[in-house]
């Protein structure tokens, strides 16, 4: 399933069945779904200090990207802003929450209670963005029935034979693997058989699905590797173009500190 057919999917789910917009059925591309997140995370912020409405550029700018990529990101999802005044932020925020499948709570399901599902159901941003931890699950006894998670949200660890009932019960529709690498499989066959179609992927290995399921592979080691190879291009340039004056915006003290 492409990432513009998972996204329409799930607009379709939260909008009642449809997936069309008022100019009808329609495509979204990749690299625009990829930042319709960035969007509604900072129209949030900027709702949350008390701005109401936001022009094109000072938008593009919060988000990193120039302002006529960002409207003609929002070109695809329809016509919001206003000549002159730009967007109102709560609308804007909402229409895109919608587009995204936002507008109504997922379940989400980690398999892997180790450090990093640990970190997972410890982190307070999902109920925020629409997701909700509904399964924590493990297959080491020292683990299972131990309660993790916030003082205010706690969840308790699952054995693995209880996964099918955990995904059923919860109405989970998202599947997070924060597993070994040797087990990810497994554990994505299962997942994909109890009738999970969406699956985040944090372990080092790649996964093999039917048709039909989305995979998103995190792999924190290849984006450090990446960054690597950004600082070791940085180090091979030649010192003349590696020195420069440091603006006279900087402090003073961390001048010293970046030339120490």
């Amino acid at each position: 399933m492409s990432a513009a057919r998972s996204v329409r999917t799930a607009a379709s789910a939260a909008v009642g069945g449809s997936n069309r917009g008022r100019d009808g059925a329609r495509e979204i591309p990749d690299a625009t779904i990829a930042r319709l997140p960035v969007y509604h995370r900072v129209l949030g912020q900027l709702a949350e200090s008390g701005v109401t409405t936001v022009s094109s550029e000072e938008l593009a700018a919060a988000c990193g990207v120039s302002s006529a990529k960002l409207r003609k990101d929002l070109s695809h999802l329809g016509s919001y802003g206003t000549r002159g005044v730009g967007y109102d932020v709560r609308f804007l925020a909402y229409q895109i929450s919608r587009e995204l499948g936002l507008s109504q709570p997922w379940g989400v399901v980690i398999v892997g209670a180790g450090n990093l599902g640990h970190a997972l159901v410890a982190y307070r941003g999902f109920a925020s963005r629409g997701f909700a931890v509904v399964g924590l699950l493990d297959s080491h006894p020292d683990v299972v029935g131990r309660t993790l998670g916030s003082a205010d949200s706690p969840i308790v660890v699952r054995p693995m034979h209880e996964l099918e009932a955990v995904v059923a019960d919860g109405g989970a529709h998202i599947g997070v693997i924060a597993t070994p690498a040797d087990a990810a499989q497994d554990v994505c066959d299962r997942l994909v058989a109890a009738g999970v179609r969406s699956i985040l992927n944090f372990a080092p290995a790649v996964l093999s699905v039917p048709e039909g399921v989305e995979v998103r592979k995190v792999d924190l080691a290849v984006e450090l590797q990446i960054l690597a190879f950004h600082e070791q291009r940085r180090n091979d340039e030649p010192p003349e173009s590696a020195e420069r004056e440091i603006p006279s915006f900087v402090p003073e003290s961390l001048g010293e500190a970046i030339n120490a």
